[in-house]
């Protein structure tokens, strides 16, 4: 078989794992089916746990509804058929803003084009306009429950991949997942020792800043020395291997005792100074690597001096720049471990 006929036979096989349907559902029938049993999580149509938070801000949600309400076409929403629901890949957005300006939570601002309009909530329209908005209709790629499935992921990543929105976080959320991805959200980033010596604004909330900053926090203790090129690829392959088999245990264990000793020893945890509004990644991930290494060599550590912290020496390894250079990393690290060991 010559090369020519293995692609062409490569191309078919591929192809029989992704199988989809087109649906076409008007914004009532589908703010109907999103919002019916989602106390419940028992909607017909439903945003994933892997699926960002809601980050689009005011002006943008409101360019959207004009967008509708002028009857611009609307980029198709994608899902993927699950156990009967529908499971929304990529669109989450669009149907956020869709179920806000419905229920009279968005009021239109800085519209360009229908000027009038601004100051405006779905109830001020006029009932005709109101109806003609209910009944304008939405188009759905949805891929059926004959596909294969890690499809819906690959997916993800094909729409967001080169997107300017979705940060690497948001990214790795979507196409990982995974039992890893939900015990860096629903439990390390809801530790209170972890709240306690972080801040973040709201937008890098949002953003999935801290989870990124968990989940360094994990790779670089398991294996900082093993970054070789990008970041975000380390990273990356480690959610990939540990969504398969992760300790809990041992991880749980050792993000509490790292937690415990930062809150104990260090006056304002993992940010410079208490006026500090974010938590730098470069210093949170020295500080909590270092100190995890050390705990795991000598677990009864008890710091004689931290004078170190305010030193020029740590300033400058966390403040140049190519931070995320291989030997950057272990600089910062190995800075930290070796300062609470022999200090």
């Amino acid at each position: 078989m010559d090369i020519y006929q293995k692609a062409e036979e490569q191309i078919v096989d591929k192809q029989k794992i992704v199988d989809f349907d087109i649906k076409e559902f008007t914004i009532e029938l589908l703010i109907s089916k999103y919002l019916t049993g989602i106390e419940s999580d028992d909607n017909d149509i439903f945003i994933p746990t892997y699926q960002r938070n809601f980050v689009w801000d005011n002006d943008r949600q409101s360019k959207f509804i004009e967008s509708v309400l002028l009857g611009l076409p609307i980029p198709y929403i994608f899902s993927a058929d699950t156990e009967g629901r529908l499971e929304i890949v990529d669109g989450s957005q669009r149907l956020r803003t869709l179920v806000a300006y419905y229920s009279n939570n968005l009021i239109l601002k800085n519209l360009e084009i229908l000027t009038n309009l601004n100051g405006f909530k779905y109830q001020d329209l006029i009932k005709s306009r109101q109806r003609k908005f209910l009944n304008s209709t939405i188009r759905m790629i949805a891929l059926s429950d004959k596909s294969d499935e890690d499809v819906r992921f690959m997916m993800f990543e094909r729409i967001n991949t080169g997107s300017a929105i979705l940060k690497d976080m948001e990214k790795r959320k979507g196409i990982f997942g995974g039992k890893f991805m939900d015990f860096v959200y629903n439990e390390c980033s809801k530790h209170p020792l972890f709240i306690r010596n972080t801040k973040f604004t709201e937008r890098l909330e949002k953003r999935g800043e801290p989870q990124e900053l968990i989940i360094r926090f994990f790779a670089y203790s398991d294996s900082y020395k093993l970054v070789k090129t990008g970041v975000n690829e380390f990273l990356n392959e480690f959610v990939d291997s540990n969504n398969k088999s992760f300790n809990k245990a041992r991880y749980t264990q050792e993000f509490d005792n790292m937690l415990k000793f930062v809150d104990q020893y260090f006056p304002d945890g993992f940010i410079k100074s208490k006026t500090s509004n974010k938590t730098p990644r470069v210093r949170f991930d020295a500080i909590s690597v270092g100190v995890n290494l050390a705990l795991r060599e000598n677990p009864k550590l008890k710091p004689t001096d931290l004078s170190w912290l305010n030193s020029k020496t740590f300033n400058d390894l966390i403040t140049k720049g190519g931070q995320n250079a291989p030997t950057a990393i272990k600089e910062r690290i190995e800075f930290v471990y070796y300062k609470l060991i022999n200090g």
